[in-house]
C-alpha cells in the first residue's frame, strides 16, 4: 500500500494534492477562520486557529502511522491553496481505503476541483495502490456532500445508524464506495468526461 515515508504528489492541469502539512497553515487559516460553515458536519473540526492546527496535527501523525495520507489541495489555475482531503482507514491486508475530510473554501465549490481531485485518487488507489474497493461516508444530513459523491459515480449502500459521535451528538452516515472493476470498466470514463 501507501510508503508513509514517500511525499505522494498527484496532478493534472488542474489541481495538484500535495502532502498535507504544519507549512500548510496559514494558506489554510483563512477558510478556518472566515468560512465555519465548512465545519459542520465534519467529525474533526478544523474552524478557528487552534482546531485548525489540532486538525493538521493530527493528520500528519495518522500519517506517519500508516492509517491516513493527507492532502493539501492546489488549484493550479489561481497556485491557491483551497482545502484538504485525504486517504484513510487505509486497510492493507483487505485492499481498502477510504477517501474522505475532503473540504474546499466556499469560492472553489463547483469548480471542478473535486471532480479532478477525485480522479487523481481514484486512479491512484486503483492504479498504484491495487485496492479493490475505495469507500466514501458522510453525515447523511449532509446533502452537497451526498450529490458530489453521487456525481462521481459512487453506488450507495445504505446508512449506518448512530454509528459515530460527532460535535452535535450522534450521526447517521451514509456508505457509498466504487469498486476496482467499476472503475476500470465504466466509472473512471465517466468521470473523466466530466472534468
Amino acid at each position: 500500500m501507501l510508503d508513509t515515508n514517500k511525499q505522494y504528489i498527484l496532478e493534472n492541469e488542474r489541481v495538484r494534492l500535495e502532502p498535507l502539512q504544519l507549512s500548510h497553515f496559514e494558506s489554510l487559516l483563512p477558510y478556518s477562520l472566515k468560512e465555519p460553515e465548512l465545519w459542520i458536519y465534519s467529525l474533526t473540526p478544523g474552524n478557528g486557529a487552534k482546531n485548525l492546527t489540532a486538525y493538521i496535527t493530527e493528520a500528519i501523525q495518522q500519517t506517519s502511522n500508516g492509517t491516513t495520507y493527507a492532502f493539501a489541495v492546489v488549484d493550479k489555475e489561481s497556485n491557491i491553496i483551497v482545502g484538504s482531503t485525504r486517504f484513510y482507514d487505509i486497510q492493507p491486508h483487505h485492499q481498502t481505503t477510504q477517501i474522505g475530510y475532503t473540504w474546499y473554501g466556499k469560492e472553489f465549490q463547483g469548480t471542478g476541483i473535486n471532480k479532478n481531485c477525485k480522479l487523481l485518487m481514484l486512479d491512484f488507489a486503483f492504479g498504484q495502490l491495487n485496492v479493490k474497493r475505495v469507500e466514501f461516508r458522510a453525515d447523511a444530513n449532509n446533502k452537497r456532500s451526498i450529490a458530489a459523491m453521487n456525481s462521481i459515480g459512487c453506488t450507495k449502500e445504505g446508512v449506518l445508524r448512530s454509528n459515530c459521535s460527532s460535535p452535535s451528538g450522534r450521526r447517521d452516515s451514509i456508505v457509498l464506495s466504487i469498486l476496482q472493476s467499476e472503475w476500470n470498466n465504466s466509472v473512471r470514463s465517466e468521470l473523466l468526461r466530466k472534468t
